[in-house]
């Protein structure tokens, strides 16, 4: 073929417009108040043949000068992308709703389908949601997959509105045979805090079809995380989702991790500066050992969390052939911890996943703040115990103490119920034969803080005798075994509460109280790691702890090396 041919031919296929059609006036800075001022958009836009994508954003649009717009898309029935973000700048917030009904009714009546729709950086709040409502709701919709509205300021209402109108649209698309499939949904800095978020998480799971969730610096705390949790758990085919900068605490952080193990498609997982800490980081670690085969980033930042959890969480990622992103940058490692990391992760020959550590915000608080603030949590739990003491001689009852052990107890018989009261090796011994299925039947193991406790009261009246170890092994070991058999994100709570009550850890639930620590813990504790129940991963937690913790347990220095012993050879087997 003659090189002319060929040019004419290039030409020709120039002139059609092959690949998708498209006019662009992004960044421009235009002032478009009025009909003269968008005379030549309106034009371009009349005369491009098949336009698909169109590109306004960076510009500042008035009211008339949206109505001029909206008039020449009336005939665009093949627009498909609106890229409107930053549409507005300069605007009074009156002038944007009705700006935006006037393109949505055009964008209604040209019959188009739109796949995607821009209109972050707006800051239209809540009345601008409304603006755009109807066509959220309408057929041109329905087709809808990414759907971004980042910085626009929508609050709590204006996330309820939105919410409704997804709801609305999947309603009805899927009453016309085609089911709302959106992809992307980005609305980060919108202040939807927990109402907002809980609105919206009712139509994800409604939705089902999401693939990324952007939706940082909310102000959501853990009742709207564990909404969204429940709701992203729904959407199998979640590829990546960014909260960052919201308040996960150990509540949302658990209600997360348990969503984020039923998702294997995830890549991404942004939790930096929500606040996880660590019981909320060995929550999450317990999800990646157990799922999430395709991760390549995680993102825990400034979250509060120790080395220790660290350790548990870098541990976790070992084998994610795709991982590339490891951040644990921010948190409360130390100047050893953060080395101790960086030669785990090298050891692992990871290292270079290990994103940097610079912003460390150094070791937990020291030993006198924490004492400071121990003397000051003992004298406020005395003042409120001695005010419900007043209260129940008021009422004719003999202090408090009894009445809330029996509260705590009251789900036991009467023989495990004297026992959990007032441990003795007597009384467990006196259970007998039955003691195993009376502990299985009435201890509730979807409770983990209750397990622990019952394990703590059990293995603390050890004593070097033949039929008291026994009773208290076979106890301890029916105990863990049934907790072990329930889910994998109980289970994991479970050893972070008895890592808590041992001292451990420090909890961010300042209503539980460490234990005094005793030999009998730690061997029943070492006697059930060593049997094939207790899991080789938990057993990997609870070495970290135990190894980095070692003056916690220094008075049971015996029974903590044969744990230690144990546990490392359950962790390496």
């Amino acid at each position: 073929m003659a090189s002319g041919d060929i040019a004419q031919i290039t030409e020709a296929l120039a002139k059609t417009h092959v690949g998708e059609v498209e006019l662009s006036y992004k960044g421009r800075g235009l002032k478009l108040d009025n009909v003269e001022s968008v005379k030549e958009i309106v034009q371009e836009i009349e005369q491009r043949q098949g336009l698909q994508s169109l590109r306004l954003e960076g510009n500042t649009l008035g009211v008339e000068a949206a109505q001029a717009i909206a008039k020449s898309l009336v005939a665009k029935r093949e627009l498909e992308q609106c890229h409107w973000s930053d549409m507005f700048t300069g605007r009074l917030r009156s002038e944007i709703p009705p700006a935006l009904k006037s393109l949505g009714n055009a964008l209604m009546t040209s019959g188009a389908r739109l796949t995607h729709l821009d209109l972050s950086d707006n800051a239209f709040g809540p009345d601008g949601v409304k603006g755009i409502e109807s066509l959220l709701k309408s057929s041109a919709c329905y087709t809808l997959r990414e759907l971004r509205l980042n910085n626009c300021g929508m609050g709590i209402g204006g996330g309820m509105v939105l919410a409704s109108a997804l709801t609305e649209c999947h309603k009805q698309s899927s009453a016309a045979g085609s089911p709302l499939r959106l992809k992307v949904f980005i609305a980060g800095r919108n202040r939807l805090e927990n109402d907002g978020a809980t609105a919206l998480a009712k139509a994800f799971k409604l939705l089902g079809s999401l693939e990324e969730v952007h939706m940082p610096q909310n102000g959501i705390n853990h009742p709207g995380i564990t909404a969204l949790a429940t709701a992203l758990k729904h959407n199998p085919n979640l590829q990546v989702v960014n909260l960052n900068d919201n308040t996960f605490t150990k509540k949302g952080s658990i209600a997360m991790a348990e969503a984020i193990r039923h998702l294997q498609c995830l890549k991404v997982i942004n939790f930096g500066d929500c606040l996880v800490r660590s019981e909320g980081a060995i929550a999450i670690a317990g999800a990646l050992r157990v799922g999430l085969p395709s991760l390549r980033e995680l993102n825990l930042s400034f979250g509060e969390i120790c080395e220790a959890a660290a350790v548990v969480v870098a541990k976790a990622v070992q084998g994610k052939a795709d991982l590339e992103k490891l951040d644990l940058n921010g948190n409360c490692f130390g100047e050893e911890g953060c080395e101790a990391l960086r030669e785990m992760m090298e050891g692992m020959n990871m290292e270079d996943l290990l994103g940097s550590l610079s912003d460390d915000e150094g070791d937990p608080e020291d030993d006198d703040e924490e004492e400071e603030e121990e003397e000051e949590e003992e004298e406020e739990a005395n003042e409120e115990e001695n005010g419900h003491e007043e209260d129940a001689k008021e009422n004719g009852v003999n202090g408090t103490k009894d009445v809330i052990e029996e509260k705590e107890e009251a789900h036991c018989g009467p023989e495990l119920k004297s026992f959990l009261i007032s441990p003795s090796a007597e009384k467990l011994i006196s259970l007998g034969a039955k003691r195993i299925q009376v502990i299985e039947q009435q201890v509730d193991i979807s409770d983990a803080s209750k397990v622990s406790e019952v394990f703590l009261k059990i293995s603390s009246v050890y004593k070097d005798e033949p039929e008291v170890k026994q009773a208290i092994f076979e106890s301890t070991d029916a105990l863990l075994r049934k907790a072990f058999s329930n889910s994998h994100s109980q289970s994991y709570s479970f050893i972070t509460s008895l890592i808590v009550n041992l001292g451990l850890l420090k909890s961010e639930d300042k209503k539980i109280k460490k234990v005094t620590v005793l030999p009998g813990h730690l061997l029943a504790l070492e006697h059930a790691a060593a049997q094939e129940f207790f899991p080789a991963d938990q057993a990997g937690v609870l070495e970290v702890f135990v190894s980095r913790n070692c003056k916690v347990l220094e008075s049971c220095c015996n029974a903590r090396d044969a744990l230690k012993t144990t546990l490392m050879k359950r962790t390496t087997a």
